[in-house]
């Protein structure tokens, strides 16, 4: 890309990811200027937001808004589509949780100059899709901007491994037995990180980390005999490469989203943050554990998605949705979210889509049997 003010849309503008992308762009007015913001149903929030931002246009997925003259409004996700064709601009932040932001930025990844992305269920999911469309690719999960970051200093044909670092999340050291009576307060309770609800869960089940492991095969072009996962709980070395000299080259920093965030808008450049985003090398302790693969069976379940192929990745994905939300709910243990993903992944026996709305058919599909496997759970 080139210089001057970059127009920057949020997808997913109230959450954890695009509060964290808006200070950024708060720091660098001259940099980056908000054209659009998109937001699930916090109309609250996104006023706010567009009372600082002066956005060319606001959406969201549920509910109405109020928006002053010289802003434009859209609503639903035929309405995203709409604001995303109408308005310009450079970058796109790919934030919203979940499946529901395949299509959202697969619509803009065909337009932006480059997408930054946090959304890693769409690649996930609609990889192939996504790839073939989007111009540039620029990752903001904390693991993948270390790793991109990483790959910087050899040849692609050089990877012996990417080594995705995990915190190990709230039970990190327990055994299975001693999990069954976990409390959603209990899971929602991360050490290290403040994120959302679901990819909190996902942390506590380990289940975060084979999705980003899938991600990585896309982002990286790389097989998946490639990948390893290692436990660190500290959250300071965010992941790292090792090269076929044996040689480990490390992304390291404090565990705050704002550092990838802001690589991913600035990148080749790198902005220069407040001095509260570092730490100091002696304050540093670094430990590294193998994943335990029983207690924690999620990240187990997304290397035999992987080796399935197509489309297990997309049920996966689907089916620990369903399953993290019905934990949430109380509907289930927390024990329960890796069986009921891996009946789910069982009972289905699909083709690879071919196209991005089947895609989201395969998604449909697999969450209405996830739900009635969590049905014969509660029976």
């Amino acid at each position: 890309m080139g210089n001057g003010t970059k127009k920057v849309l949020i997808l997913g503008s109230t959450g954890s990811i695009g509060e964290n992308t808006l200070d950024i762009i708060r720091q660098f007015p001259e940099r980056f200027k908000v054209t659009g913001l998109v937001a699930g149903k916090n109309s609250e929030k996104l006023k706010k937001q567009m009372e600082k931002f002066n956005p060319e246009a606001v959406a969201l997925f549920e509910g109405e808004l109020e928006t002053p003259v010289g802003v434009d409004f859209y609503s639903g996700e035929e309405g995203i589509k709409s604001l995303i064709q109408d308005i310009d601009f450079d970058i796109v932040v790919a934030a919203i949780s979940g499946a529901s932001g395949i299509i959202p930025t697969f619509e803009s990844a065909k337009k932006a100059e480059r997408v930054a992305l946090a959304n890693k269920e769409s690649l996930v999911c609609a990889g192939k899709f996504i790839k073939a469309v989007a111009k540039e690719l620029v990752p903001v999960d904390s693991e993948h901007s270390a790793i991109f970051q990483a790959l910087l200093s050899g040849k692609k044909e050089e990877i012996k491994e990417i080594i995705l670092t995990a915190s190990g999340g709230p039970f990190r050291g327990k055994k299975l037995e001693e999990l069954k009576d976990v409390k959603p307060e209990d899971a929602l309770s991360h050490p290290n990180w403040d994120m959302g609800n679901k990819v909190t869960i996902d942390s506590a089940t380990l289940m975060n980390k084979g999705l980003e492991v899938i991600e990585a095969v896309w982002l990286f072009d790389v097989p998946v005999e490639k990948i390893k996962v290692v436990v660190h709980p500290q959250s300071i070395v965010h992941s790292m490469v090792r090269f076929c000299d044996n040689s480990f080259i490390a992304q390291m920093g404090k565990p705050d989203m704002r550092i990838p965030i802001a690589y991913a808008l600035s990148y080749p450049e790198r902005l220069p943050l407040p001095d509260n985003l570092g730490m100091e090398f002696y304050e540093m302790s670094l430990t590294f554990e193998k994943p335990d693969l029983k207690t924690f069976k999620c990240l187990r379940l997304a290397f035999e998605a992987l080796d399935r192929g197509y489309p297990y990745p997309i049920i996966l994905n689907a089916a620990d949705e369903v399953a993290v939300n019905s934990f949430l709910k109380g509907k289930i243990p927390f024990t329960a979210i890796p069986e009921v993903i891996e009946k789910t992944m069982d009972i289905l026996n699909l083709s690879s889509p071919e196209t991005i709305e089947e895609v989201v058919s395969i998604d449909k599909l697999a969450r209405e049997t996830a739900e009635k496997v969590v049905q014969s759970f509660l029976a």
